[in-house]
């Protein structure tokens, strides 16, 4: 069964955060270093640790690497916030990662560079539209994607990230479940292909994985034969059937890093570009076309969202030690029931 109930976010909210990032004041090397030692001396102070994903700006990332932070997808940021010694949790990312280390991690304060930084999946499954539409069937297992609202979670009986959705519907199988799956239409129908699992889709995308297409990226595959198509599986069908490998984030970096080719296509937002080339050095990497390019794109492989983060509101956040994440004490509870399966599931 493969039904869907559309939901999508508005072009008018789509730009108006694209056109903040393009408007954002440019950094010299030298004030980028200035930045960092002052945002070192802050993490330091604060007894903090800085949480980033593989999406956000480079210079973040690399320093939470140098400061002994975490860089990586949303399942590896989510136990890394659970196990870490420190008081202050700082969330470079978007807001769902924020919720969800706050719902881990209770006790501990969480604040984020901005508040504004959202995921399109997040938007287009409001809590109480997807209620209502999970209602309709009292009969099913309710996963959702991370890529939701602490609300959504606390509607679901798992949470599950790319990494492990597949893994995770197949043990349901086994359980004779039949699944309502939110919001990631791309993404479920990739398990169903993997699994024929009976679910339920609700009908969402990402802005950026939903721009990739199978024209571009077949021409593109015409220009270099002896690339490895390395594809997110957020990406369309007609996508998803070029790549040589589907995966997560984390899986195309080990993806690349392990294979013999020495070309790649990558199907993903271009923010994992840094890790690539930096555990890479001697391989080649080609950004898989979107629907356009320039003006004439929508999301050019680039989150607006995650855009929102740099070193400028990573630095204004450690003085202030405002932007924090509040979660309502109930709605945590029920989230951190689904998450918990999350976290500890075992393929």
């Amino acid at each position: 069964m493969n039904d869907t109930l559309t939901n999508t976010v508005s072009t008018d909210l789509f730009e108006q955060h694209k056109k903040r990032i393009n408007k954002r004041k440019s950094v010299s090397s030298n004030e980028t270093e200035i930045l960092k030692e002052s945002i070192k001396n802050l993490l330091k102070k604060n007894n903090a640790s800085l949480i980033a994903h593989y999406y956000v700006d480079h210079e973040i990332q690399s320093l939470a690497e140098e400061v002994g932070g975490c860089v990586s997808d949303s399942l590896e940021m989510a136990k890394f916030g659970k196990l870490s010694d420190s008081e202050l949790l700082v969330v470079a990312g978007v807001k769902f990662m924020g919720e969800t280390a706050k719902i881990l991690s209770p006790e501990k304060k969480v604040i984020m560079p901005t508040l504004e930084a959202t995921c399109s999946l997040d938007i287009g499954c409001p809590a109480e539209e997807f209620e209502k539409f999970c209602s309709q069937y009292p009969d099913r297992e309710i996963v959702v994607y991370a890529n939701t609202s602490a609300k959504v979670k606390a509607l679901a009986d798992w949470v599950v990230t790319s990494s492990i959705a597949v893994e995770v519907i197949e043990y349901l199988e086994t359980l004779d479940k039949k699944i309502i799956w939110g919001p990631d239409k791309h993404l479920g129908s990739y398990i169903q292909s993997k699994t024929d699992a009976d679910m339920i889709l609700w009908d969402g995308s990402c802005i950026v994985h939903d721009e990739f297409k199978f024209d571009g990226l077949l021409k593109m595959k015409k220009l270099h034969p002896d690339a490895e198509v390395l594809v997110h599986p957020e990406s369309p069908k007609e996508v998803v059937d070029l790549a040589d490998m589907v995966g997560s984030t984390s899986q195309i970096l080990h993806a690349a890093k392990s294979s013999d080719s020495n070309k790649f296509i990558v199907a993903t937002d271009k923010g994992i570009f840094y890790q690539l080339i930096k555990n890479n050095p001697n391989k080649e990497f080609f950004e898989a076309p979107t629907a356009g390019n320039g003006a004439t794109c929508k999301s050019c492989s680039q989150c607006p969202w995650m855009g929102l983060n740099s070193l400028q509101n990573l630095e204004e956040v450690l003085k202030k030690l405002d932007n924090e994440i509040i979660v309502d004490p109930e709605v945590a509870m029920q989230a951190k029931k689904s998450l918990s399966k999350m976290i500890n599931f075992q393929s």
